[in-house]
């Protein structure tokens, strides 16, 4: 402590949980400073990626399709998954076979950009997938 007191430095405990304990003497702000920074810099170089949605439902015109499916490719390209969503309504429901090759065109268009990461699952009345960029 006295050599601490003399260099005007901190007297920091590294390692507690040993016999003796261990001490080093350091500038204390100085040193959680730079580990903040290095946090910092980590979280700065880490991927991140947002989830959008695409909503349809089973009785889809061609060119809305198309239009969905160039908004999904763009979507992916910037490297963003997405969610395909889509819905029943009403008496819709007795034709969910419809609505599943309207989710497998989808799913096979999509291929050469994105690859199909979950689903396609039935809940509710809605058939969902999530897709991801390759």
């Amino acid at each position: 402590m006295d050599l601490a007191d003399r260099y005007e430095l901190d007297l920091v405990e590294v390692a507690p949980q040993v016999k003796p304990p261990v001490c080093r003497i350091m500038d204390f702000s100085k040193y959680k400073y730079e580990q903040e920074k290095r946090e910092r810099e980590a979280k700065k170089h880490q991927k991140q990626f947002h989830i959008k949605e695409i909503r349809m439902k089973p009785n889809i015109e061609e060119h809305d399709f198309d239009i969905k499916l160039k908004h999904t490719i763009e979507f992916l390209k910037e490297g963003n998954k997405v969610k395909v969503t889509l819905m029943f309504r009403g008496r819709e429901m007795a034709h969910r076979d419809i609505g599943r090759r309207v989710i497998d065109r989808f799913a096979k268009d999509i291929q050469e950009t994105g690859m199909v990461e979950h689903g396609p699952l039935l809940e509710g009345r809605m058939i969902t997938m999530i897709v991801a960029p390759r």
